[in-house]
């Protein structure tokens, strides 16, 4: 970690990234005044070459002025970031070209700075701050609103379009309607009790919040994780991975109004939540990952039931495939469709399929080499078209991928003998921040800690696979038409609820 003053981060985050070439995982920021120190903002940029996470620490000195450069204009992907650091803690990043509200909606009173720690977690505020949506101008344009309570079940987003005709010229998001300080509401709680809470963050990435956070718990205490811990924890990572792919193939043929391989994915995924809840109790697999290790193992009867489903899965969804492919009215309207080009997913650091569509091959469990992946072989499957299809592809590709390494991982299992599952009582270091990381079906989620002397929460701070992903949605929709927003918009299956931490 470099530490240096707020005014000369824009020089050490260039150094850290290489010029551009290591991308911006995250930034965020946080109030050390009861610690003498006044606030700091992290920057995190993962160097690939040597697989690991490079962090700038810029101190604002107490007393001064709260604010820094922004590097929104060197890095695009920090546009986000430095309008939830303003919201949240009112520190004002300079020469930010769009700081309008992100996080905090109109019921919120101006200058009100929940992150910080003089503002208690049972506040109950209420007031009237502007939220303007960006909008195109001209003659001839018309706008339509889309939300935020949609005809589904799905979680609540406005999206605003501008229109000349049919074409989409501009589409604005407004998101986190249902935000729920999940940061701020573990500040105090033991690690158990923080754990209990980023399981759920959100359903469809319960495990890999859970490692994420316990990876950066680990490295606070130097915990060495017991290697039949490790072997467990990547059958039940892939496992969420396989139900969230196999779903979402179903989902994004909704988005096109294809009932038939909807239901088929529907169909799936059910079977393999079901799978889910023989072997660890719980439709999610939560409860299974903990601080040191796993809080259960794999057993014999357990791989069996994995490997039975496994091929079952296989054949079905090889069915799916043939059916998605032997539609050409299908085809036609996801080819060409939604495109999101190589360069825009580099400036907003894109992950997961999102990036991998556009032919960037951001992968955690390669570039990173976190838990035993770099014992398994496995592909990163990549696509350059970067739209709807390529997205598709990708995710048919990844479920053949996570049944290698699923079969890989249960393979090394039966061989490992039944030893410890989870290190010895934890004694983590206070006051230290610590990163964790993983490879959700989404993309990676990043987690960093720092704990006081209690070994309580000091500051929790999450950065979700659909965060850096968002800001490409209204790129992708532009110059398409309405009626194929929600199949742009499934092709990326970004989650709200990961938002709304």
């Amino acid at each position: 970690m470099i530490h240096i003053k707020a005014e000369g981060l824009r020089g050490a985050a260039n150094v850290l990234s290489h010029n551009g070439r290591n991308s911006l995982t995250a930034m965020f920021a946080n109030d050390e005044t009861p610690l003498g120190k006044g606030y700091a903002v992290y920057c995190l940029f993962e160097d690939k070459g040597e697989k690991d996470i490079k962090i700038v620490r810029a101190q604002l000195e107490p007393g001064n002025e709260l604010e820094f450069p922004s590097l929104t204009p060197l890095f695009p992907a920090a546009a986000w970031y430095e309008r939830e650091i303003y919201d949240l803690f009112g520190i004002k990043p300079l020469e930010h070209p769009d700081l309008r509200p992100l996080v905090l909606h109109e019921g919120f009173p101006k200058e009100f700075y929940p992150m910080r720690k003089t503002i208690p977690c049972d506040s109950h505020v209420a007031g009237k701050r502007d939220y303007p949506l960006a909008k195109a101008q001209g003659e001839g344009l018309f706008e339509v609103p889309v939300g935020p309570i949609h005809a589904g079940i799905i979680e609540p987003g406005h999206f605003c379009f501008s229109q000349a005709g049919e074409a989409v010229l501009q589409l604005d998001a407004k998101l986190f309607y249902t935000h729920r300080g999940i940061e701020k509401a573990v500040e105090g709680k033991s690690i158990g009790g923080a754990l209990f809470m980023v399981e759920r963050i959100c359903g469809a990435c319960s495990v890999a919040n859970a490692v994420s956070f316990c990876q950066a718990v680990e490295k606070l205490s130097y915990a060495k994780v017991p290697r039949r811990a490790e072997l467990t924890r990547v059958v039940i990572a892939e496992m969420e991975r396989l139900y969230n792919h196999v779903g979402d193939t179903g989902n994004l043929c909704a988005g096109a109004g294809f009932t038939v391989p909807n239901a088929m994915g529907a169909r799936l995924k059910e079977e393999l939540l079901r799978c889910n809840e023989k072997i660890a109790g719980n439709r999610f697999l939560r409860g299974m990952i903990v601080p040191g290790g796993i809080h259960r193992t794999l057993k014999d009867e357990d791989a069996k039931i994995i490997l039975a489903q496994l091929t079952r899965t296989e054949n079905d969804y090889r069915l799916l495939t043939q059916v998605l492919n032997g539609q050409d009215g299908f085809l036609n309207r996801i080819q060409k469709t939604g495109i999101v080009r190589k360069k825009t997913a580099i400036d907003l650091a894109m992950v997961g399929i999102g990036a991998r569509a556009s032919g960037v091959g951001r992968d955690a469990r390669k570039d990173l080499a976190y838990g035993i992946y770099s014992e398994l072989a496995f592909d990163i499957c990549t696509e350059t078209a970067g739209d709807v299809e390529a997205r598709l592809l990708v995710r048919i590709k990844e479920v053949a991928e996570t049944i290698k390494i699923i079969r890989q991982a249960l393979s090394l299992l039966a061989h490992e003998p039944e030893t410890s599952i989870c290190s010895e009582k934890l004694e983590c270091r206070s006051y230290e921040g610590a990163w964790g990381i993983s490879e959700s079906a989404r993309g990676s989620d990043l987690h960093w800690v720092m704990l006081d002397e209690q070994q309580n929460i000091y500051r929790l701070f999450v950065r979700s696979a659909s965060y850096p992903n968002w800001p490409a949605l209204p790129i992708a929709m532009q110059g398409e038409i309405i009626p194929d927003f929600p199949l742009v918009n499934k092709s990326f299956e970004l989650c709200y609820a990961c938002l709304d931490r």
